[in-house]
């Protein structure tokens, strides 16, 4: 009766307390490691040995405790197929126990002033800083990226933290002065309340802190749902949230198998006590939980599927577009959301700039596990990614593409493959309409600055785009007729805390990340104040 007497003063609706037995049980304090599978030297599974057992954690966090749950689901290196242990598998029960743990927390948090809000944020960015081997080992391990990729997201992923540590400090309203002497009107900003935060498995830490540190710093609490390939990253971070002083129930962490996803997902979405769910991932997956969300009119951001156009203009500076391209493109291997899809080259330069491409990739990239110092291009996260690749590339050539590298699996195993550059790409091929995601370059050629704008935009997603030219006159007028949200003028690489994130048409709704990234997890509200 206690749980419920609290809900109620919070302003939930009238709930009964959470049925018992939900096979939620404290363990100790500090677990063992995970048991980690016996792998070559070099391999995921010996890059987590020696790590600390506060960091390797294999149960759910849930209202400041360490939970296991009755079943548990395996985590798998990619490279080498290795297990790197059993991760708590929560199902529906667990998943609104933690809920429930988000809202009572909410209740105090939300009046937690915004100095100390921002100084637990800070605590939290130090110890990521203070830890950023030991976490980058962990993504390389689950995510199978480079650990040189892997560093660079810890740092991006801390520096979240940083950046909304001190936005906490900004949040402000306004006082509107209204025709009626004796009337003031004033809107206030005030936290929306639990946000549950579903996050994929290419970026495990930095799309945690991205939404996570806007929503902690306008005062609400969130409920992560890890991706079920790379949850050992979210548990880390609960682990330095928990040593950093966040409080508890302010931050939760629901494992899950891909078996259990669908119903935890809609868990989230159909809770009434969760006021706002944020996604990344596929806008097929977006959509349905924006179905499931409507039932209740939660606020939503959703930063869904890409297809990102790369165009080269006559004018361009072929060796800059060409160290843009291999940024933008291989980046893990070619699994980011902002990743170029489809390569655009103008007919004047287009075989210099195919040639240049090819002798890039043939140089300067290596195939290999992330732990290996030399590699550049890991593994792909699992064979079905691998078969999509093998599809794009058996249906281009079908149509009449050129293989001009690549093209094939990798020796190293079933989770590699080779970078590959295709030539001769029409509108008609699977590449050319569909996204990769995985290190395939399809060039089209085309003809004038008109045809390549329509070629970009014949898509119903727009989240990133990029393109090169010399022409001033020409970047202004491609930048504002891209259909984007994000645009990268002679740049590959783009993202950065202080800009805002996010996509337009079915790539998806709000923005992350920036000064407008904590408006996503505040509610106006408009107080008029009379009888002055």
């Amino acid at each position: 009766m206690a749980t419920w007497l609290r809900l109620r003063s919070c302003g939930a609706p009238r709930l009964p307390p959470a049925p018992a037995g939900l096979g939620l049980r404290p363990r100790g304090s500090v677990p063992a490691a995970p048991a980690l599978a016996s792998a070559q030297p070099g391999r995921s599974a010996g890059g987590l040995a020696g790590l600390s057992a506060a960091l390797l954690r294999t149960d759910g966090f849930v209202g400041g405790r360490w939970l296991p749950a009755a079943a548990a689901f395996p985590v798998h290196d990619p490279a080498s197929g290795a297990e790197l242990g059993l991760v708590a598998d929560y199902g529906v029960p667990e998943t609104r126990a933690a809920v429930r743990a988000a809202y009572e927390a909410f209740c105090s948090w939300r009046g937690v002033s915004a100095k100390e809000r921002s100084s637990l944020l800070r605590k939290w960015y130090d110890l990521m800083i203070q830890n950023k081997d030991d976490l980058a080992r962990i993504i390389t391990a689950e995510s199978g990226k480079p650990l040189k990729e892997a560093q660079g997201e810890v740092i991006y992923s801390a520096l979240f933290l940083e950046w909304f540590s001190e936005e906490a400090r900004r949040i402000y309203g306004d006082i509107i002065y209204t025709p009626t002497r004796d009337r003031r009107a004033l809107v206030l900003k005030q936290p929306l309340g639990v946000a549950a935060v579903i996050t994929p498995w290419n970026f495990p830490s930095a799309m945690i802190t991205r939404k996570v540190g806007a929503a902690l710093a306008a005062g609400c609490t969130v409920v992560v749902k890890p991706a079920e390939h790379t949850p050992f990253s979210a548990l880390a971070l609960a682990e330095l949230a928990n040593q950093a002083g966040i409080p508890p129930g302010v931050y939760n962490v629901i494992p899950c198998s891909r078996k259990k996803a669908k119903e935890v997902g809609e868990a989230l979405c159909t809770d009434p006590l969760v006021s706002k769910i944020s996604f990344t991932g596929s806008t097929a997956t977006g959509k349905v939980l924006l179905h499931h969300a409507a039932g209740s009119v939660k606020r939503v951001s959703m930063e869904l599927g890409g297809h990102a156009p790369f165009i080269v203009f006559d004018s361009a500076n072929v060796d800059q577009a060409v160290a843009g391209a291999m940024a933008s493109k291989f980046r893990n291997s070619g699994q980011t959301c902002v990743c170029s899809n489809r390569f655009l080259v103008q007919r004047g330069i287009h075989d210099s700039f195919v040639k240049k491409f090819a002798e890039a990739i043939q140089t300067n990239l290596r195939v290999g596990n992330g732990f290996e110092e030399r590699t550049t291009q890991g593994p792909l996260i699992d064979e079905k990614a691998v078969e999509k690749v093998e599809t794009h590339v058996s249906d281009a050539v079908s149509k009449g593409a050129t293989i001009v590298t690549g093209g094939k699996r990798h020796q190293l195993g079933k989770n590699f493959f080779e970078p590959t550059l295709l030539s001769n790409v029409t509108g008609d091929m699977l590449c050319a309409h569909e996204e990769t995601f995985g290190p395939l370059a399809p060039v089209i050629k085309f003809d004038t600055e008109e045809e390549a704008v329509a070629i970009a935009n014949a898509t119903d997603v727009g989240l990133a785009g990029y393109f090169y030219s010399q022409d001033p006159a020409q970047i202004w007028r491609v930048a504002e007729q891209l259909e984007v949200g994000m645009v990268g003028v002679n740049e590959g690489l783009i993202s950065s805390v202080e800009c805002p994130f996010g996509g337009v048409k079915q790539s998806g709704l709000g923005r992350e990340g920036s000064k407008y990234g904590i408006d996503e997890y505040l509610e106006l509200k408009y107080v008029c104040f009379g009888g002055l």
